[in-house]
């Protein structure tokens, strides 16, 4: 992802000093847990790129609090499911025997942006098991967050994102909206909602080996998500804070009744 060029958006650089000021007057707190979605080439010509939005947050909320962020990988699939770009018929035999497995530690992120994938490469930040939708987690708790992460149904009751929940997390956008709003996926799965379940597979390392494993899902969409998150914020305008972090236009949301919300609006509107 190409940073702006400095006469392109910002006035000054952005530096760790000035983000870690702006996150301080959007609202985010010392010792939080916080889950990010972060667009690095929203906020400006940023003075140092990627780590720089990692040392801020980091700076602000400390490891008294937590710092979150999806780490997804979603290329660990099985072939007759890759269609980004498809792949021929002929290759799937050799992809189910030869793909990488997924490892927390060498796997990068795919479609997350740079600071994701610069986060999960943090010293003392822990990344949770899933072979597709893991997340990274560091400060306290952050191995409770990113533990125990379930394959099946593995954005639900069993991720990081239901972690995030049971702490009173609350979403940081910087520079990203509703569109990409992960925490939505947990509504789906306490909606009331005709959710078909599907198969999926992935490489994945078991006690040392490496496998090719099934596991069991709903059917995930986000086509709906920036309606869903537009209309949370016209009902529940406390819950969120608006700003500026670098040029970025950010937003910090209460997790907790934003899902809450999202379950009812899914079951009403989705058919």
């Amino acid at each position: 992802m190409d940073t702006p060029r400095p006469s392109d958006r910002s006035a000054e650089p952005v530096t760790v000093d000035s983000i870690a000021h702006d996150l301080r007057t959007l609202g985010l707190e010392r010792g939080e847990t916080v889950l990010v979605h972060g667009s690095l080439s929203e906020l400006g010509w940023v003075c140092g790129g990627a780590p720089a939005v990692v040392d801020a947050l980091q700076r602000v909320v400390t490891e008294s609090g937590a710092v979150v962020m999806p780490t997804h990988s979603p290329g660990n699939r099985d072939p007759d499911n890759m269609g980004n770009p498809p792949v021929p018929d002929s290759w799937a035999d050799t992809i189910r025997e030869q793909f990488p497995p997924y490892r927390p530690a060498v796997t990068p992120t795919q479609g997350m942006g740079a600071i994701a994938e610069c986060f999960r490469t943090y010293p003392a930040v822990h990344r949770s098991d899933h072979p597709q939708h893991s997340f990274a987690a560091w400060g306290t708790d952050a191995e409770a967050i990113a533990g125990g992460h379930a394959y099946d149904y593995s954005l639900g009751e069993a991720s990081p994102l239901s972690a995030v929940y049971d702490r009173a997390g609350r979403v940081l956008f910087l520079g990203t909206s509703h569109a990409t709003n992960t925490s939505l996926h947990l509504a789906e799965y306490r909606a009331d909602i005709d959710a078909d379940t599907t198969k999926h597979a992935s490489a994945v390392l078991a006690e040392g080996e490496r496998e090719w494993r099934q596991w069991t899902d709903i059917e995930l969409t986000d086509t709906d998500f920036q309606a869903c998150g537009d209309a949370f914020e016209r009902a529940h305008p406390s819950a969120v804070e608006t700003g500026t972090v670098g040029v970025g236009e950010s937003k910090l949301l209460a997790q907790q009744p934003m899902v809450d919300f999202a379950v009812e609006w899914l079951t009403a509107n989705r058919s």
